[in-house]
């Protein structure tokens, strides 16, 4: 009475229906709201760059959850880990990208959606199938994964499994999308970090053993390549902002009475109008209403959203310079910029995008009031210390910004 799930990075996830923690997982990946995550690609519009790169959250979540089993099974043959806390660590890892939106990230900044408010309330509300689910095993349950999720349940280590700067969320998906991109910079050794864990018991946390050291640099490491190679490449964050461009045509247009197709009643047109979903609606809403809309909008009158959504479907992005120039030229050169762009017939407001990212490869030793810093030994037996007290690799990582302008490719010659 076994379940199986072939996984191209961990290869066999078992789950046994004998066991209830294993079948009550069993019953929550057979929920529609957990199903719904196949319609989700976990890169968003990574595969306009890397072709192989159509995972989904469905696949990445079921990785989570069975890291997380492994570091819950290897931390439980030395520390006491009760049945109540190893059952919300298990699931909290598996349904915490629930209320992920179409394209993943890419939707939440453009439409203003935030996933991790709409997991917890998908969890919390008392009309979803997961949520019936959870109460069946424990009528605590749902309140329990909430707090999980939200860093309030206790022992605290378990929602830093969860979520924290080694997590393992972060294990899975960083080994899955170097996989599925075939870009190699995401690769590390999970299986040294997961037997150098340990936990300090007095204060609830998870540390690194001193021989885990140069795995966790690594990590890191790779973290900080995936992010620089990766999440933030020229073409993807151009597919991005022609993504971004053709949502805020089509709001426009809507507000205008313009938009001439959206379909009647339906969760896009609610979307569209910036009205607030309830749980069911936006659970009905996923990358391919997205992509429905935007090959209809291939055929709008409007000649921008017409344009804009024939871009986006024939893979014509724009072109993503950065602005290698010193921050007081910066500003004078975009205003140059935006005018060029309209003299060669194009509305700035929607061809001219600029494009800001950075990161932070390990938060607490820049900023300190960051996510829960990652401890290890300082010796076999020492002290616990900020990681980035004995790692010169981890003092070197700093902090980067990216500040791109994107544009059609028809007015390069013009802005350049």
């Amino acid at each position: 009475m076994e379940r199986l799930y072939r996984d191209p990075v961990h290869n066999i996830i078992a789950l046994s229906l004998a066991q209830s923690d294993d079948a009550l997982l069993v019953r929550l990946i057979n929920s529609p709201e957990f199903q719904r995550l196949r319609y989700i690609k976990q890169l968003g519009l990574a595969m306009y760059t890397f072709q192989g790169a159509e995972h989904s959250r469905f696949t990445h979540s079921l990785g989570v959850m069975h890291v997380m089993t492994r570091v819950l099974d290897h931390l439980g043959k030395r520390y006491s880990i009760s049945d109540e806390a190893r059952v919300v660590a298990r699931v909290a890892a598996m349904l915490h990208d629930l209320g992920h939106g179409p394209f993943s990230h890419v939707i939440e900044k453009i439409l203003k959606q935030n996933h991790e408010r709409w997991t917890t309330e998908i969890i919390a509300d008392p009309a979803t199938e997961v949520h019936r689910r959870l109460a069946e095993f424990d009528a605590a349950l749902p309140g329990k994964v909430v707090a999980a999720i939200e860093h309030r349940f206790r022992p605290a280590f378990i929602g830093d499994l969860v979520s924290s700067q080694l997590d393992v969320d972060r294990f899975d998906y960083l080994l899955r999308d170097s996989l599925m991109t075939g870009a190699k910079y995401g690769n590390y050794d999970l299986e040294w970090i997961i037997h150098a864990l340990e936990i300090d018991e007095a204060n609830e946390r998870i540390f690194v053993g001193a021989n885990g050291l140069f795995a966790v640099e690594e990590y890191l490491q790779a973290r900080f390549y995936m992010f620089r190679q990766v999440y933030f490449h020229r073409s993807l964050r151009s597919a991005e902002a022609v993504l971004n461009s053709i949502l805020r045509r089509a709001v426009e247009l809507m507000k205008q009475g313009q938009l001439k197709f959206v379909v009647a009643d339906s969760v896009m047109e609610r979307v569209l109008q910036g009205e607030k979903l309830t749980t069911a609606e936006y659970l009905r809403f996923d990358d391919h209403d997205v992509m429905f809309h935007i090959k209809q909008w291939a055929r709008e009158p409007d000649p921008i959203l017409n344009d804009l959504a024939r871009r986006f479907i024939e893979r014509r992005l724009f072109r993503a310079v950065d602005l290698e120039m010193p921050e007081a030229e910066r500003a004078s050169f975009i205003n140059d910029a935006r005018r060029k762009i309209a003299a060669a017939g194009f509305d700035p407001a929607y061809y001219l995008i600029e494009d800001r990212a950075a990161d932070i490869p390990y938060y607490s030793y820049y900023r300190p009031e960051g996510k829960a810093r990652l401890l290890i030994e300082r010796s076999e037996g020492g002290e616990l210390v900020d990681i980035a007290e004995v790692s010169s690799v981890v003092r070197v990582m700093r902090g980067y910004e990216l500040h791109r302008l994107c544009f059609p490719i028809e007015a390069s010659t013009a802005i350049e």
